[in-house]
C-alpha cells in the first residue's frame, strides 16, 4: 500500500510540474489605482480585491478625508495625499438635504433648473478642490519619485473626476477606466459617435426612438449639457494642464487617450447605440450569487411566509429622506401584508408598522437573490439597478439625482420598474407604486427576461474586466483599439471642410455648365440674327 501511495505522488509531482511548464506564465502586475469616493469605491474596491486573487498589486491614491476609501487595507497599500476639501458624510448629507428640499417644490422648469444649477455648484467645487489636491502631489517631489521608483504598469481609474487621468499622464502609463461617467457625462459621448436622432442624451430621459420634439428636446438637452461642461469642468482642468503639463495639452484628450474602457453598462439596460473596440462591457461585474443571510434577519425573512419581502435601500449616499415624507412611506408599507426590510437611518416614523424592519446597512445583494424578495424599493442607482436586473427583482423607484432618473426611466420603459416622483409622494401614491408591481405579473416576468439575457454570457463580466486589465499590462497599452479622431479638429471630424468642397465643386461645375450654355445660345442667336 505504502509502495501505490510513494508511485502515485510521484506520478502527482510529475503531472504537477508538466502543468507549470505547460501552462503560459502569469505575470504579477503593479497597479496604481485612483478611485472616487462614495459608491464609486464600492466597485472599483471588487476590481481591486480580483486583481489581488490574481497575484497582482494594488496601490490606492487616496484623500486624507476619503468618506469610504481606507488608509489601512489587506487587499493594498495606499498613497494618502493631503486634502481640505470637503466631500465626506456630512457636507454631501447637507448637499442631499437642500436638493431635496428644491425637488419638492414641484417638477416645474425652474425647479428642475434650480436642481441643476445647485448640482453645477456641487460639482465644480469638487472639480477645483481635486486638482488642488492635486497640485499638492505634483508639487511633492519626494512622493513623485517614490511614485516613479515604484515602477506601475497600468492606471485604474475612474474618471468622473480627473486625478487618475492627470496622473497617468504624468507618469507616462497606460489607463484603463472603470466608467459610467467622465467630467463630461456620460462615457460613450467621449468617444463613441453617438447621432442625437436616436441616442438619448443623458437628462433628458428619453428613448432610441424619438418623434421630432422629441429629437428637438435631446438637441437642447444636449446644448445645454455642453454649457454645463464649459462651466464646471473646464476652467479647472484647462489651468491644471497649462501649469503642469503646457499650452499644447488639451484636457479632455486625455481622457479619449485611455486605452480601455470597462464600461460598466450591459445593453439589457443601455438602448442600442454606436461603440467602439476599446469600450469593454462588464456591467454587473460586481453582482454573485445570493449567500445565506444572518440568522436574525433569515428569520424575519421566513416569517413573511407566502407573501414575501420587500426591501428599501436608497444607496450610498442617501441614509434617510425627510421625516415627513418617511412618516408617508412608513404608513404605505404598514398597509401591506409583506414583510419589509428598509435601509434607513433616520428618526424612527411614527406610522411605522409591526411588518417593518429598520436597518442601517443590509447585505442587498443577498436579499436581492432571496426566493422571498418581490421588490426592491430603489433610487436608480447603476449598481443597484443591474443587481435588481442580475437577481430579477422589479423596481419600484425614486429617483433622487444624477443619473438615477435616466436610469429607472430606462427599466421602466422595458417595463421592469415603475417610478413615483420625490415632489409629490404620499402614502396613497406610493402605496399604489407597490402594489402594481406586487400584483402586475407583467413586471417580475419582464425583469427576469433581462435577467435571463445578462446572465447568458460567454464569460463573466468580472473575468472580463480582469483580462483586459492584464492585456494592458502585458502589451504596455492597446493603442491597436483606440482610435485617434479625438485629435481631428470639429469641422474635420463631421467633414465639413469636405462636404463644404464638393458643394463647392458641384457648384462650379453647374455655374460652369450654365455659362457654357448661355454662350451657345448667345452664339446662336447671333448667327441667326446675321442670317436675317
Amino acid at each position: 500500500m505504502e509502495r501505490f501511495c510513494g508511485k502515485m505522488q510521484h506520478s502527482d509531482f510529475i503531472l504537477i510540474t508538466l502543468l507549470i511548464f505547460t501552462l503560459p506564465g502569469v505575470h504579477g502586475g503593479n497597479v496604481l489605482v485612483f478611485p472616487l469616493d462614495g459608491s464609486h469605491w464600492v466597485n472599483m474596491q471588487v476590481l481591486t480585491e480580483e486583481l489581488v486573487s490574481r497575484g497582482h498589486t494594488v496601490t490606492v491614491v487616496r484623500a486624507s478625508n476619503s468618506w469610504y476609501i481606507k488608509e489601512t487595507s489587506p487587499h493594498y497599500t495606499s498613497i494618502t495625499i493631503q486634502n481640505t476639501g470637503g466631500f465626506d458624510e456630512e457636507v454631501f448629507g447637507s448637499f442631499m438635504s437642500r436638493l431635496l428640499q428644491i425637488r419638492r417644490g414641484g417638477a416645474s422648469f425652474w425647479t428642475r433648473l434650480s436642481v441643476e444649477m445647485e448640482i453645477m455648484n456641487m460639482l465644480s467645487e469638487i472639480n477645483r478642490n481635486l486638482c488642488e489636491m492635486m497640485s499638492h502631489m505634483f508639487d511633492d517631489e519626494e512622493l513623485m519619485q517614490s511614485v516613479l521608483d515604484a515602477k506601475y504598469d497600468v492606471v485604474l481609474t475612474d474618471p468622473g473626476f480627473g486625478g487618475g487621468v492627470l496622473l497617468a499622464h504624468r507618469l507616462k502609463l497606460p489607463l484603463v477606466f472603470n466608467v459610467r461617467w467622465t467630467i463630461h457625462g456620460e462615457g460613450h459621448f467621449a468617444i463613441a459617435p453617438s447621432p442625437l436622432s436616436f441616442v438619448p442624451f443623458p437628462g433628458a430621459e428619453l428613448t432610441d426612438k424619438m418623434n421630432f420634439p422629441q429629437r428637438m428636446q435631446n438637441m437642447l438637452t444636449y446644448f445645454f449639457g455642453l454649457w454645463q461642461i464649459a462651466v464646471i469642468p473646464k476652467p479647472h482642468y484647462t489651468e491644471f494642464c497649462k501649469r503642469y503639463f503646457g499650452p499644447e495639452i488639451e484636457y479632455f484628450e486625455l481622457f479619449q487617450a485611455a486605452d480601455i474602457w470597462l464600461m460598466r453598462n450591459d445593453f439589457v439596460f443601455e438602448f442600442p447605440r454606436p461603440t467602439m473596440p476599446n469600450v469593454v462591457y462588464m456591467g454587473g461585474f460586481q453582482c454573485k450569487p445570493a449567500k445565506p443571510l444572518p440568522q436574525d434577519l433569515e428569520e424575519f425573512v421566513q416569517s413573511s411566509g407566502e407573501h414575501g419581502i420587500i426591501i428599501m435601500s436608497l444607496g450610498t449616499f442617501v441614509g434617510h429622506l425627510p421625516h415627513d415624507i418617511a412618516v408617508e412611506i412608513a404608513a404605505a408599507f404598514a398597509q401591506l401584508p409583506q414583510k419589509i426590510i428598509w435601509r434607513h437611518t433616520g428618526e424612527r416614523p411614527e406610522t411605522l408598522g409591526n411588518n417593518t424592519l429598520l436597518v442601517k446597512w443590509m447585505p442587498q445583494n443577498d436579499l436581492l437573490g432571496h426566493p422571498k424578495t418581490r421588490a426592491f424599493v430603489a433610487h436608480g442607482g447603476t449598481n443597484g439597478v443591474l443587481e435588481a436586473i442580475y437577481h430579477g427583482v422589479p423596481i419600484v423607484g425614486i429617483p433622487l439625482i444624477f443619473d438615477q432618473p435616466d436610469n429607472l426611466s430606462r427599466m421602466k420603459v422595458r417595463g421592469a420598474a415603475t417610478i413615483v416622483d420625490i415632489a409629490n409622494i404620499d402614502r396613497s401614491i406610493f402605496l399604489q407604486a407597490l402594489q402594481e408591481v406586487l400584483h402586475e405579473p407583467s413586471y417580475r416576468m419582464n425583469m427576469q427576461r433581462l435577467s435571463r439575457l445578462h446572465l447568458d454570457q460567454p464569460m463573466k463580466p468580472l473575468d472580463r474586466a480582469m483580462f483586459w486589465i492584464e492585456f494592458v499590462m502585458r502589451h504596455k497599452g492597446a493603442a491597436h483599439l483606440r482610435t485617434e479622431s479625438y485629435r481631428m479638429p470639429w469641422y474635420a471630424y463631421h467633414s465639413v471642410d469636405v462636404i463644404m468642397l464638393l458643394l463647392a465643386a458641384v457648384f462650379f461645375i453647374l455655374l460652369t455648365a450654365v455659362a457654357i450654355i448661355r454662350f451657345l445660345c448667345c452664339t446662336a442667336c447671333k448667327r441667326k440674327i446675321k442670317s436675317d
